[in-house]
């Protein structure tokens, strides 16, 4: 189980979750692209990594709901590092609305970023991954790709539909030795949970950290959020595996939240 000279494509791994797997991955001497729809971000975010070492990392920009822009990155990366071993689509924004009021423009918007983004980063690498005839494409779920919750409609539609693509991946991908995981985090403390929370306390008219407690950690045995280091540690497992006997599952990270 190794990621040296791994080619990685990592999406919003400017920041939170993707950053730190980005980091968990070069490491490890993965060669590590951080694509994000900041360049600025992702291009500071590569020249860190590159001085820590040992892996490699290249920052690039990538709207993962434009096919143009995510051929033209793949291509990129390929042009440069000859391939691509392992694809984790983790870019994904969060927005809360009662359903009766939920803008049709923002449902779209979040489904795109989920569902259209790891379907065209995956169609792009599929094929560079079937040259090589290994691969490995890891989709961040969520428990609300098991569960649901309030004021969430879109976001559990979007991270439910994960799970089939990532099996229908891992069908197809099977005869090409590639394989698809499904990342299913509880809360994790990023900016984009540290957004939710004042949001959620005004839509459901209580505290917000009665937020924190009863609706976000309330089915935790710990009442502890997940942390970036957990997921990356999955997302490493998940990539440097050596077999297919984990193609088409997916793993939960919840603190006990959510338990099957």
């Amino acid at each position: 189980m190794n990621l040296k000279e791994k080619v990685c494509i990592i999406t919003g791994a400017a920041s939170g979750i993707g950053h730190k797997i980005a980091e968990r991955y070069a490491a490890e001497g993965g060669y590590v692209v951080i694509a994000d729809i900041d360049l600025k971000a992702a291009e500071a975010a590569a020249t860190e990594m590159n001085k820590k070492g040992p892996g490699k990392a290249m920052g690039i920009a990538m709207n993962i709901t434009d096919e143009y822009a995510v051929n033209a990155g793949v291509a990129e990366v390929v042009e440069k590092w000859g391939g691509v071993d392992v694809l984790v689509s983790n870019a994904g924004i969060q927005i809360v609305h009662k359903i009766e009021e939920f803008p049709f423009a923002e449902w779209k918007n979040l489904l795109a970023i989920h569902l259209d983004g790891a379907f065209l980063t995956s169609k792009a690498c599929l094929p560079h991954m079937y040259k090589k005839g290994s691969g490995s494409i890891i989709f961040m779920g969520s428990v609300h790709s098991k569960e649901a919750s309030k004021l969430k409609s879109a976001y559990v539609t979007a991270k439910h539909g994960l799970l089939g693509l990532a099996r229908v991946i891992a069908k197809e991908g099977a005869e090409h030795g590639v394989r698809a995981n499904v990342i299913c985090p509880g809360f994790v403390k990023t900016p984009l949970v540290e957004k939710q929370i004042p949001e959620q306390a005004k839509s459901l008219g209580i505290s917000e950290k009665e937020v924190v407690e009863n609706v976000m950690l309330g089915d935790t045995v710990d009442k502890e959020f997940t942390t970036v280091e957990d997921i990356a540690e999955i997302a490493y497992l998940f990539a440097a595996f050596p077999t297919n006997a984990l193609t088409g599952q997916s793993l939960v990270v919840s603190h006990g939240w959510y338990m099957n």
